[in-house]
């Protein structure tokens, strides 16, 4: 590997990396006073509604990546894959293609159940996932404020079953956690923005998951952070209107037949 940096310290160290630098962009975008009109919550509900400070939620999110990080290493180290064995071997575009999918749908399936075991179980919710809920207006780098024992299981362990169910080298993925990493950035970032490609082609998006956030969404929406599909088969699925809110922005209003009394 050129500059004697291996794919596997690519892949633990780049997703961290661009987790801060694309929500450091979104921190950017919301600092312009022309983007109010695409905020899902105004500057003031983000600031009196969210029950952590926001110096909080950095340190949280680094505690979060160091785990991460170690766990990542002692992952590759245990698989053992041959980098430079492989390095010169073009993959095929399909092959990845293949790879890809099948991550994202592992993700997909894995994240669903224990997310939805976490709201379902009151000792875990109470103790471990209401930590994440105390942002109730979701921003970009708070996306991976977890309580460290959630951020193992959902992220961690849901991560290494992706990469080692789908087959893909290291080298594919730094490509691909660094794209589930933008792609959770995104739900969280509290904006709906015109063109942009992640609210265009998921239906899994910023506005989707804010309805999970708020208090009539929490028992639905489970699903993260690709796909809609578990939602849907299982009944979880809270089906949403984007409203223009009084005062500028958009609000994310769920169907009245499926807002809880």
């Amino acid at each position: 590997m050129e500059f004697g940096v291996s794919d596997e310290l690519l892949g633990t160290i780049v997703p961290i990396v661009v987790y801060w630098v694309y929500s450091g962009l979104y921190v950017l975008l919301g600092s312009f006073n022309q983007l109010e009109n695409y905020r899902l919550h105004s500057r003031k509900d983000e600031d009196e509604k969210n029950l952590v400070s926001k110096a909080s939620v950095v340190k949280g999110v680094l505690l979060q990546q160091f785990l991460q990080a170690i766990v990542a290493i002692l992952l590759f180290t245990v698989t053992g894959t041959d980098t430079d064995a492989n390095a010169d071997q073009p993959l095929s575009l399909i092959v990845l293609a293949r790879q890809f999918l099948i991550a994202m749908f592992v993700m997909d399936a894995w994240q669903y159940f224990m997310h939805r075991y976490m709201h379902h179980n009151k000792f875990l919710y109470r103790h471990i996932h209401s930590l994440h809920h105390r942002l109730v207006v979701p921003y970009a780098f708070g996306a991976l404020y977890n309580h460290p024992v959630e951020g193992l299981v959902n992220d961690t362990i849901g991560g290494a079953l992706s990469f080692l169910l789908s087959g893909m080298s290291p080298r594919a993925s730094i490509f691909f956690f660094s794209f589930a990493t933008i792609k959770t950035v995104d739900d969280h970032c509290g904006l709906w923005l015109p063109g942009n490609l992640f609210q265009v082609l998921f239906k899994n998006n910023t506005a989707y998951h804010d309805v999970h956030h708020q208090l009539y969404g929490s028992k639905y929406n489970f699903a993260q952070p690709f796909f809609v599909v578990w939602d849907r088969i299982l009944g979880t699925y809270m089906p949403y209107t984007l409203e223009k809110r009084a005062g500028g922005g958009f609000e994310a209003r769920p169907k009245k037949d499926h807002k809880d009394d």
